[in-house]
């Protein structure tokens, strides 16, 4: 089983990850392709890290160096398979400060127990896969596999990364097979912990973004969900969710749970697509369509700020006015003290006044936009839509003379 690549999509060049890939190539040609007895010397006596006796450089340039073309060749895949989307998400510096980082904390790690050398870029290989599985848990590795016949099928990564790359590989495989191969499986252990608990510390302290797909959300829905089948279980529960306090029990049969369930995980879906539709550069429709399959589910739906005002922009660039203003509202409920507040406020007041002729919803927007706007033009606009529906609710009564 080869990974070939993710349905992640990567925003913007991965230009660390690429020269992190290409120096590893580099290396390579230079001290293990010429045959160099001088070269052989610097890779393996001061280049890999030592670790009975580290000099403070080996931690970094041992992540640089590997024993031949095939060790090399199965890093910089899997590399280049998680690698580019980790980039795009950290940006170039992070990314690379994250990645050096990595290969220190497995190369100190294994300096513990060891006195031998140590080469490879495995333990900051393994950090990034496992960052990969923390921040995209939802998404899917494609397979080349070949065993009699040759196919190619699709994985989801969470359940590949955590059983089959750390478990199988470097847990029960060795295990099985009573070690003897000259691989550093601590390493790789080490990276994978790295990856694993540095990237959830750097989200939980607001140091890299969050979104509704990272495996601290997918978690926080997985126990929202036990939480709520758990509660619904009792028939008093059940009653008050559904008719109030007053109500007597209901109790839910199993083909109602299952209906319940199965319309949470269709919402879930719906979210997930409307994510990667206004990702890929032609899924503006696709969005829409979702979104608005979303809403007839649950009408009190709301999507992170940016997707939010995303679907709201594109519902109102395709003339679904109403639609387009519940979205803004939505955006405006959910997030009140966005720096687009106001703007927006202008935006929805005057969707309500000139495409749905709804003068009273219109004013209320356009009287909060008008407190707060501080463009001169922008307030002088607001000022005029106003007038006009002030104008339109009230008109001035003729002269009675």
């Amino acid at each position: 089983m080869i990974p070939l690549r993710t349905d992640t999509p990567v925003r913007g060049t991965p230009f660390t990850n690429y020269a992190i890939v290409a120096l590893n190539f580099l290396a390579f040609m230079v001290l293990d392709v010429t045959g160099s007895e001088s070269l052989g010397h610097i890779k393996n006596n001061i280049l890999a890290l030592d670790a009975g006796a580290p000099e403070w450089w080996q931690f970094i340039s041992y992540q640089f160096v590997h024993g031949d073309i095939w060790h090399l060749g199965g890093n910089m895949l899997f590399l280049w398979v998680f690698g580019n989307s980790v980039n795009s998400k950290f940006g170039n510096l992070p990314y690379a400060l994250f990645y050096l980082s990595a290969g220190i904390f497995a190369g100190w790690g294994f300096t513990i127990n060891h006195d031998q050398a140590l080469i490879g870029a495995s333990g900051s290989i393994a950090a990034i896969t496992m960052t990969f599985m923390v921040l995209f848990p939802r998404s899917k590795i494609l397979f080349l596999f070949w065993f009699i016949l040759i196919t190619v099928f699709e994985l989801p990564s969470l359940w590949v990364i955590l059983f089959k790359v750390v478990l199988w590989d470097n847990i029960l495989g060795p295990w099985l097979m009573g070690g003897g191969m000259d691989v550093a499986y601590e390493v790789h252990l080490l990276g994978y912990g790295y990856g694993f608990a540095a990237t959830l510390a750097l989200q939980l302290c607001g140091v890299l973004s969050r979104d509704q797909f990272d495996l601290l959300a997918v978690m926080k829905r997985w126990n929202q969900r036990r939480a709520f089948s758990s509660g619904m279980s009792d028939p008093e529960a059940q009653a008050r969710a559904k008719s109030g306090k007053v109500a007597r029990p209901i109790v839910l049969d199993d083909g109602q749970r299952r209906d319940l369930e199965a319309r949470l995980d269709r919402i879930a879906e719906l979210r997930a697509k409307i994510h990667d539709a206004l990702a890929a550069p032609t899924g503006s429709a696709a969005a829409v369509d979702y979104y608005e399959q979303l809403t007839q589910l649950n009408p009190d739906q709301s999507l992170p700020r940016q997707q939010q005002l995303a679907i709201a922009r594109l519902l109102y660039s395709r003339k679904k006015y109403p639609q387009a203003a519940g979205a803004f509202e939505m955006y405006l409920k959910q997030y009140p003290k966005d720096r687009e507040n106001d703007e927006t406020r202008l935006l929805v007041g005057i969707i309500y006044a000139r495409d749905l002729e709804q003068y009273e919803a219109a004013e209320g927007h356009l009287k909060l936009a008008l407190d707060s706007l501080i463009d001169a033009g922008r307030k002088q606009q607001c000022q005029q839509w106003l007038d006009r529906v002030t104008a339109l609710l009230r008109p001035a009564s003729p002269d009675a003379g």
